[in-house]
């Protein structure tokens, strides 16, 4: 009954009937309570988004597997400190982390968020050591800025512990060795609570295992809650299970398929191994020898009422009883039955490749079976020589036996040696491209732009066309400020995967700075369907109040998000923003530093706290945050002219210059760290260069009015009156913001006034 209720249970999860799951596991853990039951109860509460009851479940038990799934619990429900505890008990320092690579890589997300980044690392770069395919790890590996460690682990050092990793697999698992020659008997394969012929009747699961006992269950996180024998190999190599019929009629199959011959006939004439003593089903003891008419009684029993056809034999649906499938060969006697075939092989694992097989094992004795049945002068034979003749000639069919059978045991471990290979050619092939996607991503993260462009060409054209790839390529061009190629990369990937949303936050961004209304509004309502749910949805809708400045309406937006995900930064960041836009710094210092907390990375959130204390004339403090943020990002032009900016605030002109001409060179297409340097040369009364690089700016920006005022303010301090006064009409034409126009006007009005003056003014 309980490994029928397991299996039910198992057979809910795989169709995600979870509420039918929850059911029966609680049925279950009522009839059967145990650790294992429980931990399977937890794994439904836990598929069905109700962390908080398996936590009641799964709180003080102590074997790896529940540790591992109530961190899991803990982590979701943001209790950090008890999944840590969970994961490493202070008590125990030396245990070690459950789960192996999906241990290491929860525990690493713990101390990133608890802000533990160098024990982070260590973590991440343990859990892909451990599994070169864990790409979350090496994801976070690259957010937390672990450039060396993460360009490591793809290296040639990943292919050579895949290729061990594989061998060791091979050599373990699926090699014929001198341990498969003691395998147990087809009867001790299930547990105690299911006999043979309870397991006949069970069904057939849809993954090829046999529902005994210990069917398996994957809980959350992956975790192998229940496994048979047969599961460990079938979750690498699909090896053909034996159809319902086959099932229905005959006897389980031994655990290991691996079986050599030499078992039984190695066994001398008067040795009567223990397997061998036993019949099958409805089949009764015989006698070691038999004389010549019952042996022909025996073959017309046997060949004329359940032999199948040739043809029978190798179709893949045939099957042979058990009680047909006795065969007079070995080193036990010519007469003695067995349930066992040649080699080990059960009867009930007969495929077309075993009933093949069979010619080749019998050509041992006799040219055809049923000739050596009718010829009974070979056992007259046998009973008139001595004890020392019968045990010459056993001995010699024994090693006959063995010689016919050895290329089979060849072929077949050829043949699983030969899937193994390409199982590790495949894995091998998945490396190479995880290569190219750490590669790209690790650029990403480090904020290489061109270099990541580069390395996403490099893709084959049906991988670059999809959801996270043509992401990644918008975020590569938004942070290059390019926001016409990044609206196309994100509006392909919306064509491509209209359901994807992750990056969908920084495409509404993008279509904010490009102030497309009616676009950003559209995105906006369509992620709403999608999903009312993702933190994604409720960005674009506050980028969508924040372009109509309905700042108060955004900021809400951008609140809901945060509670949906406490953990995503960029709403944070948008919070920020608003604040500032409402001129509520300290609202919004406050919002920055909680985005800085999760990611210390952030630069977004540098910036914004730069910008707050540069509008509060904390200049010092400015530029600290400024320069956090170009060491985060250097290949940034904003982040250079705002950091420029704060430098000739502090009167540091010539490292202001600088840092605004490393600006120009990253982004000639930026207006805004050439109009800069023109102002720090107007400081440094350099006025004919000031205008020169005006002129260039006047090319790149014709309707910015404070280029316009900024000219009028230079040829007023070289005393041209009339060409400062013509250049401020034409600023204030351009129909300038209301502090614009303010400022404009006062400088006409001070047109005739000397700079002594007005600077005293």
């Amino acid at each position: 009954m309980e490994s029928r209720m397991v299996e039910c249970v198992n057979y809910s999860l795989r169709l995600y009937m979870y509420s039918n799951a929850i059911f029966i596991s609680e049925r279950l853990c009522a009839e059967y309570p145990s650790e294992k039951n429980s931990q399977l109860l937890a794994s439904c509460y836990l598929r069905n988004n109700q962390a908080y009851r398996a936590y009641s479940i799964l709180k003080g038990t102590q074997s790896p597997q529940s540790r591992y799934l109530f961190a899991l619990v803990c982590f979701d429900m943001g209790l950090l400190r008890e999944a840590e505890a969970a994961l490493c008990p202070l008590n125990e320092p030396s245990t070690e982390v459950p789960n192996g690579a999906a241990g290491h890589y929860l525990l690493g997300k713990i101390y990133r968020y608890t802000d533990r980044r160098k024990i982070a690392i260590e973590h991440f770069v343990q859990a892909v050591s451990l599994d070169p395919l864990l790409w979350a790890a090496y994801e976070e590996l690259c957010i937390l800025g672990a450039e060396e460690e993460a360009a490591e682990l793809y290296g040639d050092s990943a292919v050579f512990r895949l290729q061990q990793q594989h061998q060791l697999e091979l050599s373990s698992q699926y090699l014929p060795s001198t341990d498969d020659r003691n395998m147990p008997s087809s009867r001790s394969s299930y547990s105690n609570d299911a006999s043979p012929r309870q397991a006949r009747l069970l069904p057939v699961s849809s993954g090829g295992e046999l529902p005994a006992g210990h069917a398996s269950a994957s809980g959350a996180g992956n975790i192998t809650l229940y496994s048979t024998p047969f599961s460990v190999n079938m979750s690498t190599y699909s090896t053909p299970s034996p159809v319902p019929s086959q099932i229905a009629t005959a006897a389980p199959p031994p655990l290991n398929r691996n079986v050599q011959a030499q078992q039984n006939s190695t066994v001398t004439a008067g040795e009567v191994s223990p397997r061998s003593g036993v019949n099958a089903p409805g089949q009764a003891p015989r006698r070691k020898f038999i004389d010549e008419g019952k042996l022909r009684k025996v073959s017309g029993r046997l060949f004329s009422e359940s032999a199948p056809r040739r043809s029978t034999r190798l179709s893949g649906d045939a099957t042979l009883p058990v009680s047909s499938s006795v065969l007079p060969v070995g080193g036990n006697g010519s007469g003695n039955s067995s349930a066992k075939l040649p080699g080990g092989l059960s009867s009930t694992k007969m495929n077309a490749s075993s009933s093949l097989r069979l010619g080749t094992v019998c050509k041992g004795h006799s040219s055809t079976i049923e000739s050596s049945f009718e010829d009974g002068k070979k056992y007259e034979a046998l009973e008139d020589s001595g004890p020392e003749d019968t045990a010459v000639n056993s001995s010699r069919r024994a090693g006959q036996v063995i010689m016919d059978d050895e290329p089979r045991i060849r072929n077949r471990s050829s043949g699983l040696i030969g899937r193994g290979s390409r199982v590790a050619e495949g894995s091998l092939e998945l490396l190479g491209l995880l290569r190219v996607l750490g590669e790209a991503f690790r650029h990403c993260c480090m904020h290489r732009c061109k270099e990541a462009l580069q390395v996403f060409c490099k893709l084959p054209h049906h991988q670059y066309a999809t959801g996270w790839v043509l992401c990644q390529v918008g975020k590569t061009y938004f942070e290059m400020v390019d926001y016409c190629e990044a609206e196309r990369a994100f509006s392909w990937a919306r064509r491509v995967s209209p359901y994807y949303l992750e990056g969908m936050d920084i495409y509404s961004t993008v279509l904010y700075h490009m102030k497309e209304e009616m676009k950003l509004s559209y995105l906006a309502q369509e992620l709403n369907a999608i999903d009312r749910l993702s933190p994604q949805a409720w960005c674009a809708l506050g980028n969508c109040y924040s372009l109509q400045k309905d700042h108060e309406t955004a900021l809400k937006t951008f609140q809901r998000a945060i509670q949906l995900d406490s953990h995503f930064t960029y709403a944070h960041t948008l919070c920020g923003h608003e604040y500032v836009a409402m001129e509520e710094f300290e609202n919004g210092i406050t919002c920055y530093r909680s985005a800085l907390r999760i990611d210390p990375r952030h630069y977004n959130a540098w910036y914004g706290l730069g910008m707050i204390y540069l509008r509060q004339e904390k200049y010092d403090f400015a530029e600290h945050h400024f320069r956090t943020a170009f060491l985060i990002n250097p290949r940034s032009s904003v982040l250079m002219c705002y950091l420029g900016m704060a430098l000739h605030a502090l009167k540091r002109n010539e490292e202001a210059l600088e840092m605004l001409d490393q600006a120009i060179l990253a982004d000639a297409k930026n207006p805004l760290p050439i109009y800069q340097k023109a102002n720090v040369l107007l400081s440094n009364e350099r006025y004919n260069e000031a205008l020169e690089e005006l002129e260039l700016l006047k090319e790149v920006a014709p309707r910015e009015s404070s280029v316009y005022s900024l000219i009028g303010k230079i040829y007023k301090r070289l005393n041209m009156p009339e060409r400062a006064m013509y250049h401020f009409g034409l600023a204030l034409d351009l129909k300038p913001s209301t502090a614009d126009v303010a400022i404009i006007k006062s400088a006409i009005e001070k047109l005739h006034v000397p700079d002594d003056i007005e600077d005293h003014l």
